[in-house]
């Protein structure tokens, strides 16, 4: 997907540092994690770059807010994004 598709993706569901998010890739098995916006946000999205906490550190990082929980993940592996409702 190109950063301009997740952009328009993620400024439409602007809870989505709260609400899981399952993530497609074209060459590995899909995870669910949560976009968090960070100091460098608006330079990772311009190269395509996005900071994901993967699903079983959600809890930890929404106690801690620990950015060590995060992965960058390069946007042009993305294939679909969907919102978990809950």
């Amino acid at each position: 997907m190109t950063n301009e598709q997740i952009e328009k993706f993620v400024s439409q569901h602007n809870n989505l540092d709260k609400a899981p998010v399952t993530i497609s890739f074209k060459a590995r098995t899909s995870i669910t994690g949560l976009f968090i916006k960070t100091a460098d946000y608006s330079e990772l999205r311009a190269k395509n770059l996005w900071r994901i906490v993967n699903g079983a550190s959600i809890e930890e990082y929404q106690k801690s807010k620990d950015l060590n929980l995060a992965r960058i993940f390069n946007g042009v592996e993305f294939t679909r994004l969907n919102v978990i409702h809950s």
